[in-house]
C-alpha cells in the first residue's frame, strides 16, 4: 500500500510544477544563507584561535558545503520542476529526476546534521578554550617572544571587551607569572624572596592585569595586593564586593559562541523544513507523472506518493537488494568448481 497518496489532475501538476519552481529559486537563496551563515561562523572561531588547542571547523565547513550544494541542487530543481510537467520531455528527465531526489534527500539530511551539530558543539568548544586560555595566560608575559608578542594584547581586549578575568575567575592569575622577569628588580629582597618560595622559582604576586578591572566601579582599581586588605584604605577582601571582573573569560566565550550557534541551529532548522517541503513536493511530481505515462493518457489523473508500498515493505525490498547484491559478488570456495565431472567422460 503506497504512502501518502494522493490524486492529481493535469491542472493541479501544472500548479504543483510552477510552485515547486518557485521554491527552488527560494532554495537557491536559502543555500547562500547558509553559506553566508558558515562563513560568519568560521571568521568568529577564527578571530580567537590564538585562545582554542584545537581548530572547531566542523560546523561552519559542514554550512559552507551544503550551502554551496543547495545552490547547485536547486539549480538545476528549476530546470527539472519547469520542464517535467510536459509528458515528452518528461521521458528525457527521467533518470536524471531520480538522481536529483536522491541528491537533494542526502543534501536535506546533512542540513539536518549540521543544524544539531550547531547544538552539540557546546562540549568540545568548552575543552578546547579551557586548555587554549590557560596556555595563552602562561603566555601573557612573553611579549619579547616572536610569535608572542599578540598574546598580552589580545588577552587584555578579551577581557575589557567581555568584561572578564582569568580562565574561571580572577584568582587564575594568581598561579600565573603574567609580569615578565624584564620588568622585575632582580636585586630586590622582595622580588627574591617571591622566587624563592616558589617550587619553579616563578614570580607570583596577588594581582590580575589591568583589564580584569571592572570598568563600572566608582572606586579606583585595585588590581595588586588584592588580598591584603591593610595594603589599601578603607578596604577588606573578604566582605567587599572587589571592583574586578568576576567573571571567568571561558564561561564569556562560551556562553558568547553558543548563542551564536543556538541562532544558527535554529535558522538552519527552518530550512531544513522548507527544502523537505520542496523534496516531497517533487517526489509526488516525479510519482505522478510516472505513473500517467504508465496509463497512456496525458491529461488523465495520476496518483502520487511518497513511497509506493508501506515503509516496511520498502526496507524490506531494499534489504534484498542489496543482499542480492552481495551474492553476485561471493566466490565459492569449492576446490571442484571448475573441474569436469568424472561420470561425463564414462563411455
Amino acid at each position: 500500500m503506497a504512502v501518502l497518496k494522493v490524486t492529481f489532475t493535469k491542472r493541479s501538476l501544472d500548479k504543483l510544477a510552477q510552485a515547486l519552481c518557485v521554491l527552488n529559486w527560494v532554495s537557491v537563496i536559502t543555500g547562500l544563507v547558509l553559506f553566508s551563515l558558515g562563513l560568519f561562523l568560521k571568521l568568529e572561531i577564527q578571530k580567537r584561535r590564538e585562545l582554542m588547542t584545537d581548530e572547531i571547523h566542523s560546523v561552519p565547513d559542514m554550512l559552507i558545503g551544503v550551502g554551496l550544494a543547495a545552490c547547485g541542487i536547486n539549480f538545476l530543481g528549476v530546470k527539472i520542476c519547469s520542464e517535467c510537467v510536459d509528458a515528452d520531455k518528461f521521458l528525457h528527465w527521467k533518470l536524471l529526476m531520480l538522481l536529483y531526489i536522491v541528491c537533494m534527500f542526502f543534501f536535506t539530511f546533512c542540513i539536518l546534521v549540521g543544524a544539531l551539530m550547531c547544538y552539540s558543539m557546546r562540549r568540545d568548544l568548552e575543552a578546547t578554550l579551557f586548555l587554549g586560555l590557560q596556555d595563552a595566560m602562561r603566555l601573557y608575559k612573553d611579549t619579547d617572544t616572536p610569535g608572542r608578542c599578540y598574546i598580552k594584547q589580545n588577552i587584555d581586549l578579551l577581557q575589557i571587551q567581555f568584561q572578564c578575568c582569568g580562565n574561571d575567575g580572577f584568582r587564575d592569575w594568581f598561579h600565573i607569572q603574567w609580569v615578565s622577569n624584564r620588568y622585575l628588580d632582580m636585586s630586590s629582597s622582595e622580588v627574591m624572596e617571591r622566587q624563592r618560595s616558589n617550587v619553579d622559582g616563578k614570580y607570583l604576586l596577588d594581582g590580575v592585569p589591568f583589564s580584569c578591572c571592572n570598568l563600572c566601579s566608582p572606586r579606583p582599581c585595585i588590581q595588586h595586593h588584592i588580598t591584603n586588605s591593610s595594603a589599601h584604605y578603607n578596604y577588606n577582601y573578604q566582605s567587599e564586593e572587589l571592583n574586578l571582573n568576576q567573571r571567568g573569560c571561558r564561561h564569556a566565550l562560551l556562553d558568547y559562541y553558543t548563542h551564536i550557534m543556538q541562532s544558527i541551529g535554529f535558522i538552519v532548522l527552518i530550512i531544513w523544513l522548507f527544502e523537505l517541503a520542496v523534496l516531497t513536493g517533487v517526489r509526488y511530481l516525479q510519482t505522478s507523472m510516472e505513473n500517467m505515462l504508465k496509463i497512456g493518457t496525458p491529461d488523465s489523473e495520476s496518483e502520487g506518493w511518497l513511497l509506493e508500498n508501506s515503509i516496511t515493505e520498502t526496507a524490506r525490498y531494499n534489504f534484498n537488494i542489496i543482499k542480492n547484491l552481495g551474492k553476485c559478488y561471493q566466490v565459492d570456495d569449492d576446490p571442484n568448481i571448475d573441474v569436469p565431472s568424472s561420470s561425463g567422460n564414462v563411455s
